[in-house]
């Protein structure tokens, strides 16, 4: 829906309003025409029954007023001596209409003096959970909501496991652009593996004033924006979905609107110069380290990396012994009668050794092994006795990626030698050409929604030729910091600023081997209450918040048991 089909389509609630509760208005001592009167109709109402006026303004936010229009319509059949259980399901599996139905058939009295307290503990308990549940709603929709780093794109600036909160009011919150879904949800129903929303009605993009515009250097969450999975890490037919219902992704913002950006040797330059990254930033590269004595694993953990392989040779293995090590190799093979299990840097535990049965097992130290390191880690590593070399694998200018943007063979590169490219901005101006649409189609037709396409030499927009274009919005350039293993813009381009979810904030907490089920979750206490921005080396105040936690309940202590010797 636009602007204007929304302004008909609240027009029409209104009438509906008007024509099924006039008469409950004059009942209650109120005139007919203030059932008539947007917005006043509902200032009115609040007081017909004895709510406060503030519950207005979240009758009309979106997915807040979801929860809101069922209690608001209970109250209101309450108010008119409707008290019975069967009144209280026949409002709402009527929607609201069983009031229209009191409105014009029902004998209406107003019940001004009714106690608004709950008669029954099981009603006090619905009462605090509805509103619990509204309370919550409205933090995660437009204020703070909870996130956790699944996969390793931003490592080690933010690793697998860490449990943000991301802010929605510094970059100003996005209001919901599916207006029926289920609150507290993304897009799927824990569970049950259904869609949590329908795709329409819709509401237009819309964002509430924020205090901080994306900059370069900033963490930021948005909605992926090539997202048609249903489910990830399942191989299935893709899936279309509304922009605030797209899978969040979490990147660091290295372009913003009107920069040109490139991508040379893996390192990325603005306009010209070397993006001059925060301090607190940790990027990470592939490397190649060397050895004549073959590479040890110990060595990789000696300096902290986890992203690399490991070999084991073993005896052959019976059809048992491979499927049962299959959860836990990548790859199996044979070499000279021996087999050879391939796994991540985790390799085999003893314990899974043992139940395997294998008697003879060794790990293979080559010659040359792959790592992802970070500067600091590969000035680490190059010190350690027996290392003979650490290289930074770079691929070579002129040789194209595979799933490179912008997917066009005019354009040959790849996720170290890239671009450049020009970051659009609202009101810019671009020449159309054929050579420069692969940059700007998605724009034109995904994001800003015309048609195009190519007649001979010429483009068309909405079938009309274009040697320009302007924007209607701003776009951004996301990219991980584990440059070698980040599927970010390099692969589907800008990300629209109606896009933006928030800005991360704070890592509440924080589990080793996050992905490997709960029971092998380690936490990192150093990560535990630090800060995501900032500069100097995240602290932690996990202690402080203990302290302050633990005075409170000291001082509540004290100050009970002080007032009870006072009234003895």
């Amino acid at each position: 829906m636009d602007y204007t089909q929304w302004i008909i389509f609240i027009l029409a609630v209104q009438v509906v309003h008007f024509l099924g509760t006039w008469k409950l208005y004059q009942a209650a001592g109120r005139k007919a025409w203030e059932a008539a009167i947007p917005i006043y109709n509902a200032m009115v109402l609040m007081q017909i029954i004895r709510r406060p006026k503030w519950w207005v303004l979240l009758l009309f936010l979106p997915i807040i007023n979801l929860l809101m229009f069922p209690v608001v319509w209970v109250e209101t059949v309450r108010s008119f001596g409707k008290t019975r259980l069967v009144d209280t399901w026949a409002v709402l599996l009527t929607l609201g209409f069983y009031i229209a139905y009191l409105n014009y058939t029902g004998n209406l009295t107003y019940r001004a003096d009714r106690d608004l307290n709950p008669k029954s503990a099981s009603g006090e308990w619905v009462s605090s959970i509805v509103f619990a549940v509204v309370a919550a709603t409205l933090v995660h929709t437009y204020f703070m909501q909870p996130y956790v780093i699944p996969t390793p794109s931003l490592e080690r600036t933010l690793r697998v496991g860490d449990l943000l909160f991301v802010s929605k009011f510094h970059y100003g919150a996005r209001l919901p652009m599916t207006t029926v879904a289920a609150p507290m949800v993304h897009d799927t129903l824990p569970g049950l593996g259904v869609r949590s929303y329908l795709k329409k009605p819709q509401l237009p993009y819309m964002r509430l004033p924020g205090f901080q515009q994306v900059k370069k250097n900033d963490l930021v969450v948005f909605s992926w924006p090539a997202d048609t999975v249903r489910q990830f890490f399942r191989i299935e037919k893709g899936v279309d979905k509304p922009i605030d219902k797209k899978s969040n992704y979490v990147k660091r913002c290295v372009g913003t609107p009107g920069d040109s950006l490139q991508v040379i040797d893996g390192y990325v330059y603005i306009n010209g110069k070397p993006l001059q990254l925060s301090d607190r930033a940790r990027p990470m590269y592939d490397y190649t380290a060397y050895s004549q004595k073959g590479v040890s694993t110990r060595w990789f953990q000696q300096v902290g990396a986890d992203e690399f392989l490991r070999t084991y040779a073993c005896e052959p293995l019976n059809p048992s012994q491979a499927k049962f090590l299959e959860g836990y190799t990548l790859q199996m093979g044979s070499q000279a009668g021996q087999t050879l299990l391939i796994t991540d840097a985790r390799g085999l535990p003893i314990e899974v050794v043992r139940q395997a049965g294998l008697r003879q097992i060794r790990e293979l130290p080559a010659r040359e092994r792959i790592v992802a390191l970070t500067d600091q880690m590969a000035e680490a590593l190059r010190g350690i006795s027996g290392v003979d070399s650490v290289v930074r694998l770079v691929e070579p200018a002129g040789v194209p990626g595979g799933n490179i943007f912008p997917q066009s063979p005019q354009y040959p590169w790849n996720t170290d030698q890239f671009g450049p490219i020009y970051i659009p901005g609202k009101g810019d101006r671009v020449a159309l050409t054929p050579e420069s649409l692969p940059f700007y189609k998605k724009i034109i037709r995904d994001y800003e929604g015309h048609e195009v396409g190519v007649s001979g030499t010429q483009v068309l927009v909405d079938g009309q030729p274009a040697d320009h274009y302007t924007f209607s919005q701003n776009y951004y350039w996301m990219m991980g910091d584990n440059r070698d293993h980040s599927e970010d813009s390099r692969a589907w381009g800008y990300v629209p600023e109606n896009h933006i979810v928030g800005k991360p904030v704070f890592i509440w907490m924080s589990f080793d081997n996050f992905n490997q089920g709960i029971a092998n979750w380690k936490p990192r206490w150093d990560r535990i209450f630090t800060t995501v921005g900032g500069s100097g080396e995240p602290r932690s105040y996990f202690r402080i918040f203990l302290l302050a936690l633990a005075a409170y309940f000291v001082g509540d202590y004290l100050w009970r048991r002080r007032k009870k010797r006072k009234n003895a």
